[in-house]
């Protein structure tokens, strides 16, 4: 049944329970290993994780399904989701496969697949993998003697670190900068330090020592407020903070403020777009990006495109419509130039490079736009379908009606856990707020609401 396993983002859940545990992850194995099988050559997988302790499980489960189905897999060990989705290229395999659940807690886990082109995989293919997992999938795998090979894979951090480098233009250096980077105990523990170490910066890593058990607890991107303290503390030029796989990234300036996604955007595609190197006359984002974004990038005449949440769909518009610069307000930010999905260290990287060319202080750079006053509240359920009822409808027609032109309403399913997102923005506060309460207390009033 389609959307019983994938998400917005691949599969994700608990580990050791439906779908995250091992059977399906043997199973999923399986399917994708023979949905990407061509030609006579040995078909080989490039398998990363982060560093939650559900890794080993969901790790041995897949080599076993796809060992099954013929290929050869390359386990690579904790590495963040670019770095697979770069080694996939790179070292020409059939399929990518990254085991991480992002920024949940370390009790969730999920499997993201990449096909040889290092893009994650659409909707189609997903559809047709998903619709292979409850059959007798057994009957199409590999004889006893075309059954896969293991191995692990020495050098893959030094070839992500070279790649992400090389994103700089050779002359130019860190030097002079100190920088605290928050890894989130989790993928990134290893690279990112050692990458702009090398190019030069001082270098304060925080929350580098996985067991398991801490990934995402009380840092990274998505819990910055040590960061902030840190940068404080040792006078930082810089906070970078990434998440569990660091395919996201917030940044702090020197005076510990956050800069998110949509600000990180802005200031990458204006120096581009005055170094001529900005793409298609505009950004790619999503629904969620600020309203002030899209008026800051109509100043400079280029436009903001929106999708769906999920950084898959901004890469495949970016691909339709000749984009190079896209991303979410969270902070996945894609730069096609360089990678084909977010890459929490390669845009960290391009901050920095704004940063060395005109010699200004980060507070002074990042603050592009005043962002619209917007509310995001979240309201857990239990199951049913809320946004269909009718008094939930009335209400969000009321909300839109009420915000007018001036604001924008999105409503919307989480598609990693049992929530609905309300999000209002607007010139005027006040009604903001008061349509997302109104909206939130409707939908909590449902049955299905918990």
């Amino acid at each position: 049944m389609a959307g019983q396993y994938f998400g917005t983002d691949g599969i994700r859940g608990r580990a050791n329970k439906f779908p995250m545990t091992a059977e399906v992850a043997m199973r999923v194995g399986m399917a994708a290993g023979l949905s990407f099988q061509r030609g006579n050559h040995r078909h080989r997988v490039v398998l990363g994780k982060d560093t939650r302790l559900s890794g080993y499980m969901i790790e041995n489960a897949m080599v076993a399904g796809l060992c099954a189905a013929g290929m050869d897999v390359f386990l690579l060990g904790p590495i963040p989701t670019p770095a697979v989705a770069m080694l996939v290229r790179s070292l020409r395999a059939d399929i990518g496969v990254m085991i991480s659940a992002s920024h949940n807690p370390y009790y969730d886990n999920g499997i993201k697949l990449f096909g040889p082109d290092g893009y994650k995989l659409s909707d189609e293919i997903e559809q047709r993998i998903e619709g292979m997992l409850d059959k007798d999938i057994e009957l199409a795998l590999a004889d006893s003697d075309g059954l896969g090979r293991a191995k692990r894979v020495d050098g893959v951090h030094d070839r992500y670190i070279e790649f992400a480098k090389r994103t700089l233009p050779r002359s130019m250096s860190l030097s002079g900068l100190r920088i605290v980077v928050d890894c989130a105990n989790g993928a990134s523990y290893k690279v990112a330090p050692e990458a702009l170490w090398e190019l030069g910066a001082e270098v304060v890593a925080i929350n580098v020592e996985p067991n398991g058990f801490n990934i995402n607890k009380e840092c990274g991107s998505t819990h910055p407020a040590g960061l902030q303290k840190k940068v404080h503390e040792v006078r930082a030029d810089i906070g970078i903070a990434l998440d569990g796989d660091a395919d996201r990234v917030v940044i702090v300036d020197e005076n510990g403020d956050i800069v998110d996604g949509d600000q990180i955007m802005a200031l990458i595609a204006e120096s581009w777009h005055q170094s001529g190197r900005l793409a298609g006359g505009g950004v790619v984002s999503t629904v969620m990006s600020n309203l002030g974004l899209e008026r800051f990038l109509g100043d400079m005449k280029l436009h903001l495109h929106r999708t769906k949440v999920g950084d898959r769909y901004v890469v495949e518009h970016m691909r339709a419509h000749g984009l190079n610069v896209g991303g979410e307000q969270s902070g996945h930010i894609v730069l096609s130039d360089f990678s084909t999905t977010g890459d929490g260290l390669v845009s960290a990287l391009q901050v920095l490079a704004c940063i060395k060319r005109q010699n200004r202080p980060v507070s002074e750079l990042s603050k592009k736009f005043e962002p619209v006053p917007q509310l995001l509240k979240n309201v857990r359920i239990s199951g049913g379908k809320p946004l269909e009822e009718a008094p939930v409808k009335a209400a969000i027609e009321e909300g839109r009606n009420r915000l007018g032109k001036a604001g924008r309403l999105v409503i919307r399913p989480s598609g990693t856990e049992p929530l609905i997102r309300v999000m209002a923005e607007g010139d005027d506060p006040q009604l903001v707020e008061a349509v997302v309460n109104d909206i939130v207390g409707i939908i909590s009033e449902t049955r299905s609401a918990a």
